[in-house]
């Protein structure tokens, strides 16, 4: 049986056209805030739900104008039901590609939860003179009915679209009552699969405006740019023969026009225009008027322009640095808040994030306008992605299906139409991950017949029938850099040789890449190399922006973020939908600090020009300007060196202004350079004055250089324990250290133990990701070598036991100012094991230890890490370090790392990623100083092993076990200890969780390892 739930159409009743959301004078009326509410059960009036209202009650007595709602409660519009009150609405639910519902389109389930909202408005006296009144949606989760005082008016589809209805013959002055009848659950909602929460109900604004006679209905102001700076401003105005005349007025350009009928509306051109770019966003303000309406636009003046295989604006070659944006808050989920989003997207921008692709929807239009303040290229994406079809082998797509054809050009059509103003908007994106087909081909024909000035994406079309970009994810870094050379001999997925050929005739771009899940990504630096070495490339978008975990409590009260499974869905992608670069708190991760540093715009490089003694050296600084418009002016690059992570001297590099693409090379003040100790230098380029997203001196980027490279820093002596012997002492004090029968016991006063080997961390999301066998050519390390899917690392590391080490003394040594310690360390039902020979020695009155980590031969499998685990006590709250700093850093993922002194509280070194895992590494440990009560109380020194290698450091309330074990921050226990761990080496991050492996040179491969440490007490 077909209802208007299960109908695939866009929506019925008295809709109007699509249209610009505009800023107008019309008079408008408001009619968020507090609404009447229940929830149903299921739809009124669909089979199997014939119980869904109460006794007596009809299926449309809700839009009555006596109805009586007395006992109905209260909620917020705009909301989302299942975010309000204590759970008595139902539970968000999360799912990636799964439907939460049996996969049956266009039907849905009898279990749809029902949401009637009901209000009364007053309509002023002053608007029966209006020609018409619109009532405007932005955002109804999933399909609607609307009726006003018991008049049906219509029945809206499209989540998050904008959708106008006409209440003129409805309404009337005075008191009016509106209701809404909102289903989770509708035929919409199989092209409504986005990777995100499905959250129900009025989600955005409702409006009511009178519509002037004499009004502009739309407004299309388009700016081009040209290459004599000339701007060309396009008019399209919308209204009726009694609007005009329409009067065109840009201040600031000295334009002031009127245009006397539609047919007036001619290209002008502008003589010597500031361009906009997302690093210039330069804006101007214009009116466009009748005498019965102002309406106010901001005209930014650029072209979009693809010339073979290069995206160009204003004529220059565009590298997305971009990140993809859901809409999502903790608490309000995808409500729109004004000031929550400009600070998201200044942080953005402080982040040197120059670009957002909307996914996989439009946003609140205001978001657009500030992204025109701002600055960013933006590719603003259509409410569209059927991805749950796809395990089906996209059986039953709607993509293809000729009867959604006016439902996916309806969606098209309101995302143009609706945002097609603004100058930040600089490719149209058909959805995400809805297979291919011909649905999807005349969305595509309509964009470009529709706006032929901005090129057309739509990332699954892999062989480029219909779109205007070659957009892919996550391919690896030796795939995206083939699609970079000239390779015709290669083919390209899902491509034959004549398609690929198509394609490579295209830019490139990533639409999602380095996936962004909890501790990583890695290897961000090998993509960016790759954009500056083929020019075909042209960035790509990480995914993603933000956590989206919603704030909840546990059964004790205890406050926490969820996500998939924590709200009782019968399916669920667990923690899949925590995968940004900011947490769900707000707290920018380690891994948008690496993204900031390898992305930088400007990229600065200290080179020596001469060799010499260590006393003067000569160094020259390159600043190269890798912006799309913007010179160097508004930077200052500042030096400062360090000895020994002690500032010894500062100052300010004078160069001339590096125009957007150029190079210069200047000389650096020269530098006294101490006898001992280390020096290094740091330069760094700061904003010279204030911008619209960040104060002055707000960094942009930084390098450092090692003046003493030929020094190796803390070398450890070698521990020989010659008069060690069997005899085995039953109490030992080693400096600050006492051992009982060759165990450590204690350090400086305080209970100790360790070291205990450690090859264990706790599993990463990307750790728990199945590898793609990317680089199987590559290395046969990372798969079966056949490309198919590799198992997750913590399995294989599962199942070799490395969680679960046992240990066998195998020999203990003591002397009068030595200790000596061997033992063998697998785990049950293994062969393979590793052995640790411990040297606790006094040299010339320090303690020193030296422990040599030695595998056997049958280990064939990558490690999460080597290293010792040392057991402090439990008042430890906080350090300080000279070594690599301020946030961890790994093998992969280290260009934010620089080196200095840095010092931190105890819960400040390890990060609360959504679900547990390995946090807090910090490499090329030189000296830790661990403190107790705020006090000092035990330095580490770290000495460099014979390769010059340095080992990292972990300090943390929990050990590696127990962060596999738990599913939230909250979970893990309440230790009475305190635990180091001192890592000789770590594996890399990777993006595994969805993207590439570790690449091969940042793989821990079984081997050898020494530590050696010294101990001082405080």
């Amino acid at each position: 049986m077909t209802s208007y739930l299960t109908d695939v159409g866009p929506g019925a009743g008295a809709r109007t056209p699509a249209r610009s959301w505009l800023h107008t004078d019309a008079p408008t009326l408001s009619l968020n805030g507090d609404w009447r509410f229940r929830l149903l059960a299921g739809a009124p009036g669909e089979p199997g739900a014939a119980g869904a209202l109460p006794a007596g009650e009809g299926i449309d007595d809700v839009s009555l104008v006596d109805f009586d709602d007395a006992s109905w409660e209260s909620i917020p519009v705009p909301s989302h039901w299942v975010l309000q009150g204590d759970g008595s609405y139902g539970a968000p639910i999360y799912t990636n590609v799964q439907f939460p519902f049996p996969i049956d389109a266009p039907n849905v389930p009898d279990d749809n939860p029902t949401g009637d909202y009901r209000r009364t408005f007053d309509v002023p006296k002053s608007w029966s003179e209006a020609e018409r009144i619109l009532l405007r949606f932005d955002g109804v989760e999933s399909r609607y009915t609307v009726w006003v005082n018991g008049v049906e008016i219509g029945v809206g589809s499209g989540s998050r679209l904008a959708q106008e209805f006409d209440v003129t013959d409805a309404v009337a002055t005075g008191e009016n009552t509106i209701a809404v009848r909102v289903h989770q659950w509708s035929a919409s909602s199989y092209v409504e699969d986005q990777d995100q929460w499905w959250l129900p109900g009025i989600f955005r604004d409702v409006t009511l405006q009178a519509r002037p006679v004499g009004g502009i209905d739309d407004v299309w102001l388009r700016a081009g740019f040209g290459d004599d700076r000339s701007g060309v401003i396009t008019g399209e105005v919308t209204a009726s023969e009694s609007a005009f005349p329409v009067r065109l007025s840009v201040p600031e350009l000295d334009i002031d026009i009127t245009w006397a009928s539609a047919d007036d509306v001619t290209p002008m051109t502008v003589d010597a225009v500031e361009p906009w770019t997302a690093e210039t966003p330069r804006l101007y303000e214009a009116f466009v008027s009748s005498a019965a309406e102002s309406i106010s636009l901001r005209l930014g003046f650029r072209s979009v322009h693809i010339d073979g295989d290069r995206f160009l604006v204003n004529g220059e070659r565009v590298v997305f640095h971009g990140v993809n944006r859901h809409e999502t808050h903790p608490d309000r989920g995808r409500v729109f808040d004004e000031e929550w989003t400009r600070a998201d997207l200044t942080l953005m921008k402080q982040f040197n994030v120059n670009a957002i692709r909307t996914s996989h929807y439009p946003p609140h239009p205001r978001v657009l306008d500030i992204a025109d303040e701002l600055g960013f290229w933006v590719i603003l994406e259509c409410d569209l992605e059927t991805h749950g079809f796809e395990r089906g082998g996209w059986a039953g797509n709607p993509s293809d299906d000729p009867g959604w054809r006016d439902a996916y050009l309806d969606r098209i059509e309101r995302t143009i139409e609706r945002d097609k103003n603004h100058p930040s908007i600089i490719m149209w994106s058909l959805g995400n991950e809805s297979g291919t087909g011909q649905n999807l081909a005349a969305m595509s024909a309509w964009a470009h017949e529709r706006d032929p000035e901005r090129p057309v994406h739509y990332e699954g079309d892999y062989t480029g029938a219909y779109t205007d970009v070659y957009s892919r994810m996550y391919s690896s870094v030796p795939e995206t850099d083939a699609i970079g050379r000239d390779d015709s001999r290669s083919l390209l997925l899902g491509c034959t040789a004549p398609e690929s050929a198509r394609q490579r005739s295209k830019p490139f771009i990533l639409c999602e890449y380095i996936h962004a899940m909890g501790n990583g990504p890695g290897a961000i630096d090998q993509y960016e190399n790759l954009v500056w070495e083929h020019p075909r490339l042209h960035g790509g978008f990480v995914w993603e922006w933000r956590d989206h975990g919603l704030r909840t409590r546990d059964a004790d009260g205890t406050e926490y973020f969820g996500y998939g499974g924590d709200f009782g869905e019968v399916v669920h992608d667990g923690n899949f939908v925590m995968d940004g670069m900011v947490l769900s708190d707000n707290t920018p991760s380690p891994g948008l600090y690496e993204y900031k540093q390898v992305v930088a715009p400007v990229r600065l490089t200290v080179e020596r020009t001469t060799s010499g003694p260590d006393a003067a050296t000569a160094l020259t600084l390159t600043v190269t300007n890798r912006r799309h418009t913007a010179d160097t002016s508004d930077l200052e690059f500042r030096w400062s060196v360090e000895t020994d992570g002690v500032a010894t001297a500062t100052g300010v590099v004078e160069l001339d202004l590096v125009a957007a693409g150029a190079v210069q090379t200047v000389a650096l003040p020269e530098l006294s350079v101490p006898a001992s100790g280390e020096a290094w230098l740091t330069v760094e380029a700061v904003l010279n004055k204030d911008a619209a997203w960040a104060p002055a001196g707000h960094s942009i980027v930084f390098t450092q250089f090692n003046l003493a490279s030929q020094r190796t820093g803390l070398q450890g002596p070698r521990l020989t324990a010659s008069d060690v012997s069997g005899a085995i002492a039953a109490e030992r004090q080693l400096g600050p250290a006492r051992f009982k029968h060759g165990e450590l016991v204690s350090l400086a006063g305080q209970p100790a133990s360790g070291p205990r080997l450690e090859l264990w961390r706790g599993p990463t999301d990307n750790d728990r990701g199945q590898g793609r066998g990317s680089y199987e050519h590559v290395d046969p390390w990372l798969n079966n070598g056949n490309g198919e899917t590799a198992p997750a690392y913590d399995t294989v590391w599962r199942a070799a036991g490395l969680d679960r080490l046992n240990s066998r003394v195998e020999l203990v040594e003591t002397g009068t100012d030595a200790v000596h310690v061997r033992r063998r360390w697998s785990a049950a039902n293994s062969r393979d094991s590793i052995v640790t020979d411990e040297r606790w020695q006094l040299v010339d009155g320090e303690l020193w230890l030296r422990t040599d980590i030695t595998p056997t031969s049958g280990w064939n499998i990558v490690w999460p890490r080597i290293g010792l685990r040392f057991e402090l006590p439990t008042d430890i709250d906080g350090a300080s370090w000279f070594g690599t700093g301020p946030l961890e850093s790994y093998p992969d993922s280290r260009h934010a790392a620089r080196v200095g002194r840095f010092e931190a509280a105890l819960d400040e070194l390890t990060v609360d990623y959504s679900r547990p895992q390995e946090t807090g590494h910090r490499s090329d440990l030189r000296s830790l100083t661990v403190a107790r009560g705020g006090n000092d109380w035990l330095q580490f020194d770290a000495a460099a092993d014979a390769r010059g290698r340095r080992p990292g450091f972990t300090l943390t309330r929990h050990t590696a076990q127990q962060l596999d074990v738990a599913r939230h921050p909250h979970e893990l226990p309440d230790n009475d200890v305190t635990y180091l761990y001192i890592d000789a080496a770590q594996n890399g991050l990777g993006s595994r969780a969805c993207g590439p492996d570790v690449w091969p040179d940042f793989l821990l491969r079984p081997e050898a390892r020494t530590i050696a440490l010294r101990f001082n007490a405080l």
